[in-house]
């Protein structure tokens, strides 16, 4: 104990303090990395929240008592990794999120017996848009949806009727095909009544038209677009994975340009084949006349009278006469052909493909054009992939030229991450490496120096050993001119022990 006392005499108040503050130091340190290391792995719970759907989530999680984070001004919100799936199941049970929308839920919360006819078929109306708009978000491209429906009240005696219209509002990732938009189109349409998918216009959110909602006949300009581009786009996708996997990914590049005929036409027909009768109706008539005269030449009624006796008339003339009539029926076909705008009229096709690299004796790489039989191959692929047709015009070029750019720098751009964000969390992984140099190296760097001066025995006064040194062992009265006195004596000696001090302190 008093080997103790006399070592913090010795360091001083000031030394004391500062090992004090040290101390401190170190501890709040460890126990912040004991505190992180000891925190759930916060992943994303929702994200691109309405403040509605953000309240009412932050709500339920505080009614919990769950540890959550914001983040992106509250429309993300983070939880416990270990909780997510559970979170979201209870969450799901109760309406939440609802993306901002009401649904059919509406009337549960209304009271129908003191509610006016106006605000239920306003409510009715609230509640189609909210359950569209949730259809319309189970599309994985689509991240929220915005439906307005406008149907007419319809009047007593009202001779016309306006149709329903609907306008949509799409936050999309990406783009939507011509298939999805027009799919969209038909799941609304269906869903009201009386509402054809000509009348519903959708917009995304940078303002682009989708689909024009002006209620004209199938096959307008707009329409007629929307099929050309998801027409090319569709082919131009298979004609590069077909290419690619000759010349490889990222050598080819493939143009087409799809001309569509935006006439419509109905065509009618008939034919007639006069070989093939067929009997329709048969009809037959049977007529007989047979004159008498009278023996004695008088004419009598009794001889008139029907059931005369025949024996006192003479035949003198009788005729027969038969009628058959047949009706035939001639064959005849009759075609109606109705060919809408949007029929293909010619395709051109444009690919560009690169050459071969091989590498020399001195390791550089050379370029070698692709020899004429790879182009005529390439050629015979893309043709069946785009139905090619020479009566229609349709035009094909195929050209080999190197690209600016060689193969390593795209093989390296089209290299994938090298971990896997929902594997584990890079950030996490990041963080915990920091704090555990920044540990080691206050460890050797603070703590391991302070341990050390903490260690070193106490000073004496009136007393000095010198340990290493032969009859050095106690000094008595003043000691600095005895330890001068002892040096001068024997140098060898207290260079030896000049030296075991140093390496001591070290």
């Amino acid at each position: 104990m008093e080997n103790i006392l006399d070592q913090l005499k010795r360091f001083g108040i000031v030394r004391l303090g500062a090992m004090a503050l040290v101390t401190l130091s170190l501890l709040s340190y460890f126990g912040y990395v004991i505190f992180k290391a000891s925190q759930p792995s916060m992943t994303v719970l929702y994200a691109d929240l309405t403040p509605e759907d953000s309240t009412a989530i932050i709500r339920e999680l505080d009614t919990r008592a769950i540890a959550y984070e914001l983040r992106d001004d509250g429309r993300a919100i983070l939880a416990s990794k270990a909780d997510i799936a559970k979170l979201r199941l209870d969450l799901a049970s109760k309406g939440i999120p609802s993306g901002g929308t009401v649904g059919y839920e509406i009337f549960d919360k209304t009271d129908s017996f003191s509610t006016t006819g106006f605000v239920q078929s306003i409510n009715q109306i609230r509640a189609l848009e909210g359950e569209i708009a949730r259809s319309i978000r189970t599309i994985g491209t689509v991240q929220t949806a915005r439906v307005h429906l406008v149907v007419p009240e319809r009047k007593l005696f009202e001779r016309d009727h306006q149709p329903p219209r609907a306008s949509i509002a799409l936050k999309i990732r990406g783009d939507l095909s011509a298939q999805q938009v027009n799919a969209i189109r038909r799941l609304v349409a269906s869903a009201v009544d009386g509402l054809k998918p000509e009348n519903i216009s959708i917009i995304d959110e940078q303002g682009r038209l989708l689909a024009d909602g002006n209620g004209g006949e199938p096959g307008s300009a707009l329409q007629l677009e929307e099929k050309q581009l998801g027409l090319e786009k569709r082919m131009k996708n298979q004609i590069e994975d077909i290419v690619a996997s000759v010349v490889g990914q990222g050598r080819a590049r493939v143009q087409i340009s799809a001309e569509l005929d935006p006439s419509h036409v109905q065509t009618v027909a008939e034919t007639f084949d006069p070989d093939s009768r067929v009997v329709r109706s048969t009809q037959n008539r049977n007529e007989s006349a047979t004159t008498t005269e009278a023996k004695d030449g008088a004419v009598t009624v009794a001889n008139e009278l029907p059931g005369a006796n025949a024996s006192n008339t003479n035949q003198k003339d009788a005729s027969a006469k038969n009628e058959e009539v047949v009706n035939y029926e001639i064959s005849k076909t009759t075609r109606t052909e109705v060919s809408d705008g949007g029929k293909v009229k010619r395709i051109s096709v444009a690919v560009l493909v690169d050459g071969t690299y091989e590498k020399g004796t001195n390791g550089e790489v050379a370029y070698q054009p692709r020899p004429q039989a790879d182009l005529d191959r390439i050629a015979a692929l893309v043709k069946s992939g785009i139905g090619y047709d020479a009566k229609r015009g349709d035009q094909i070029e195929i050209v080999n030229l190197r690209f600016a750019a060689p193969p390593e720098v795209l093989a390296e751009a089209s290299q994938t991450a090298w971990y896997d964000p929902s594997r584990f969390d890079l950030g996490r992984l990041f963080e915990l490496a920091v704090l555990g140099i920044i540990s080691l190296l206050i460890a050797l760097f603070v703590g391991r120096p302070l341990v050390k001066t903490m260690a070193l025995p106490p000073a004496r006064t009136g007393t000095l050993a010198l340990p290493g040194s032969a009859g050095f062992d106690q000094i008595e009265g003043d000691p600095v001119q005895q330890i001068a006195g002892l040096i001068a004596s024997n140098p060898q000696a207290s260079t030896i022990t000049v030296r075991q001090w140093l390496q001591d302190n070290r």
